[in-house]
């Protein structure tokens, strides 16, 4: 989600998930400035690794031309939206011009038990808000090679009015300041360079002791092999 004014609900949320770091799968968050190619990466990291799952955001507004549920998002009603809310199903969670957005804790719990890696494409408000319960997430930003070059990109999608550009121009500034929180920084300015690393990564999360530990239990138990 990205231009969100998130809900104040860290107070309400569940504890620090205790399971956090010992699921067989994975769980990487990519943030960027809008005009940065966040997708464009993402979307060919799908493509080149189909074990990793997209997360599939709830939403309580009204489908557009084309969207269908359980592909862009998971519409749902407000009330729906709430109960799910209120039951702790909801991983992170923002309003957005009178619309709900929020990730389903439970999915991602889900696909990470069963040895699944799960993307999501997020913005750093949210990442504060998942770190909370999945501490060994990996974060990943994704930087513009310069502003101008991301205002040149930004023209040349041709989806933004000119004072929507300078809005979003502003707006990357501070989006970028918080780059520092994050673990790894990628500089898309060759796509083919910054998908390479955005796979190296992925690949350098796989082989980490605690997922490596997790899913060749039996393998580690014969080796003598002890998670601390």
């Amino acid at each position: 989600m990205t231009e969100s004014t998130h809900e104040s609900i860290a107070a309400h949320s569940k504890p620090r998930n205790p399971y956090a770091g010992v699921y067989p799968g994975n769980l990487f968050m990519v943030v960027a400035p809008s005009g940065a190619g966040k997708s464009t990466l993402v979307n060919a990291l799908l493509a080149r690794d189909p074990a990793i799952r997209l997360s599939i955001s709830y939403t309580t507004r009204k489908p557009r031309p084309g969207e269908q549920d359980g592909q862009h998002y998971h519409f749902t009603t407000v009330d729906d939206f709430l109960a799910r809310h209120a039951r702790g199903e909801l991983l992170e969670s923002a309003e957005v011009h009178g619309n709900y957005y929020a990730t389903s804790r439970l999915w991602i719990e889900e696909q990470m038990k069963n040895g699944h890696d799960v993307l999501l494409e997020i913005d750093w408000q949210g990442a504060q808000q998942v770190k909370k319960q999945f501490r060994n997430a990996v974060e990943i930003f994704i930087l513009p090679p310069s502003l101008s070059a991301l205002e040149e990109r930004l023209k040349k999608r041709g989806q933004d009015e000119p004072h929507v550009i300078t809005r979003r121009i502003l707006a990357a500034g501070g989006e970028i300041a918080h780059s520092p929180e994050f673990e790894y920084v990628i500089i898309n300015q060759e796509f083919a360079v910054a998908l390479s690393e955005l796979t190296a990564i992925v690949q350098a999360a796989r082989c980490r002791f605690p997922q490596q530990a997790a899913r060749n239990a039996y393998l580690f138990t014969q080796l003598g092999i002890h998670a601390s």
